[in-house]
């Protein structure tokens, strides 16, 4: 449906310019937009690969692995259908790590790998099971301590003061997370599942 609705926004354009003569500005505009996004996307290898390579430290050091006995004791309420040592506990814990760093694109080979050790462990395969489905919730709610992705397009930008956003992606995004926890409890509940 979206490929429709930007195939559509395109031939308009497209036919609009042609109909007024002005055909010239969509060549240029498309490659302006493309010159630009390549070159954000350069900005931002730097600015990925900085928080990458520490998230590697981090799992290096070990770090990983004592944040997952701290969040242990939350992880177990979330999600009490996977048993204690599985890896998908382990995926789940980087992937709502990389989110709270801001880091989407870092945050994505995680979630599919949770995704994958999840669906070893459900019963039906051709449904999410609950645990599948809390992880959806928390990882598109996950609270955003340092928005490293969305800093580093202000600075590519040229914004005046690039980390000003934290404050209100903090509390966005704490928002968002306790409305999907309490969502995802409220539904197990309602459906008879117990927690």
């Amino acid at each position: 449906m979206v490929n429709a609705v930007w195939l559509f926004l395109l031939v308009t354009g497209i036919m609009t310019a042609a109909i007024s003569g002005r055909i010239d500005i969509v060549t240029t505009s498309a490659m302006e937009a493309a010159k630009i996004g390549v070159e954000t996307a350069i900005g931002l290898v730097g600015v990925m690969s900085l928080w990458l390579g520490l998230m590697r430290l981090a799992e290096a050091a070990g770090m990983v692995r004592a944040l997952a006995r701290v969040v242990q004791p939350f992880t177990r309420w979330l999600f009490p259908s996977v048993p204690k040592e599985h890896p998908a506990l382990g995926a789940i814990i980087l992937n709502i790590s990389a989110n709270i760093l801001g880091l989407g694109n870092a945050a994505t080979p995680f979630g599919l790998k949770a995704m994958e050790e999840l669906q070893k462990l459900n019963a039906g395969k051709d449904e999410a099971s609950e645990a599948m489905c809390t992880f959806l919730a928390l990882n598109t709610s996950a609270i955003t301590l340092i928005p490293a992705t969305i800093i580093g397009v202000r600075v590519k930008a040229g914004s005046a003061n690039p980390s000003e956003i934290i404050g209100t992606t903090i509390f966005a995004t704490s928002c968002a997370m306790l409305v999907a926890i309490t969502a995802d409890f409220l539904f197990r509940r309602a459906g008879g599942t117990r927690r």
